[in-house]
């Protein structure tokens, strides 16, 4: 086994941060980094970056079911028409996150988004880098790249709130625009499967929570 990689208990190696609960492990094994499309599936995975801000992955993983009920499944133009109501509603759903910016934000993002010359789906997946080699070791991961930095510029310009460059790095190795599963990770490397994956963070930094607003 080369360096970063774990074994678990059914002899699988996988990256060291899946290891942290079974929650980490089946989302790594079926979700993360598997390519991802669609405006909603897109919106939501910005929605739910912007949420983690500040606290732990493990946090919104749990809360998932309970944000897609709040936030009508994540559909653009339902969550664009949500209006003062639906604010005091989620601050008092103990079910998500009950951060007043994070909810007005995720409401602006979605106004924004739907009102995009070019579908939020492609223009995320324009910022895609070239394919390159997993990374050995956890220590090869990088926290930002030139193409988050300027993902994150794109959707800040056109009005998008919460969206730094580490945001817009979890989000595309989440959504698989790279592929970040260390290099003897058992999951297959081949990204032209799709599947439905929610966003998480780099393994670097999974457990620490910290993440620019």
């Amino acid at each position: 086994m080369s360096a970063g990689g774990r074994t678990a208990g059914d002899g699988l190696i996988r990256c060291p941060w899946s290891e942290a609960s079974q929650l980490y492990r089946d989302y790594h094994d079926h979700e993360w980094g598997r390519p991802l499309h669609g405006a909603d599936a897109m919106f939501e995975r910005v929605c739910l970056e912007a949420f983690q801000s500040g606290l732990s992955w493990i946090t919104i993983l749990r809360k998932r079911p309970a944000f897609r009920t709040a936030f009508a499944g994540f559909e653009i133009s339902k969550v664009a028409a949500f209006g003062d109501d639906d604010v005091t509603r989620l601050l008092a759903d103990p079910g998500i996150v009950r951060n007043r910016s994070k909810i007005v934000a995720a409401i602006a993002n979605a106004r924004v988004a739907l009102d995009l010359d070019i579908g939020l789906d492609e223009l995320i997946w324009s910022f895609a880098p070239p394919p390159r080699p997993r990374p050995r070791q956890v220590a090869d991961v990088p926290a930002i790249t030139t193409e988050s930095v300027a993902l994150a510029k794109e959707l800040k310009r056109r009005g998008f709130r919460f969206v730094g460059p580490t945001t817009a790095y979890a989000l595309m190795q989440a959504t698989g625009m790279v592929d970040d599963h260390l290099a003897d990770c058992w999951v297959d490397g081949d990204l032209s499967n799709t599947g439905r994956a929610v966003t998480f963070r780099t393994q670097v930094s999974v457990h620490n929570g910290d993440r620019e607003e």
